[in-house]
């Protein structure tokens, strides 16, 4: 792997992993934080992927994708974490 890769990846797993921990933080500091708000949070990061006419440059675009795929995670986490718990009506 060249220079140039390995920078990326590292750039990547950094925001990715301080992604997770950030979400959750607020998913455990904030009760009224739900996934809806955290789909919400996506669509922007998504559309803002999406609107880079004016090139952010691969820095920016290793960040807004690791952020993409952290709250992707977290929410397909969340939403497994809640499968699990069982039915008690």
């Amino acid at each position: 792997m060249g220079v140039l890769e390995e920078w990326r990846d590292i750039k990547y797993t950094e925001t990715f992993e301080a992604e997770l921990r950030g979400l959750e933080r607020r998913r455990q500091a904030d009760p009224n934080c739900k996934i809806a708000d955290l789909e919400g949070t996506l669509k922007h990061l998504r559309i803002m992927d999406g609107a880079d006419w004016g090139g952010r440059g691969e820095v920016q675009d290793t960040i807004i994708a690791a952020t993409i795929a952290a709250y992707e995670h977290f929410i397909a986490r969340w939403r497994a974490d809640l499968a699990e718990i069982p039915d008690v009506s």
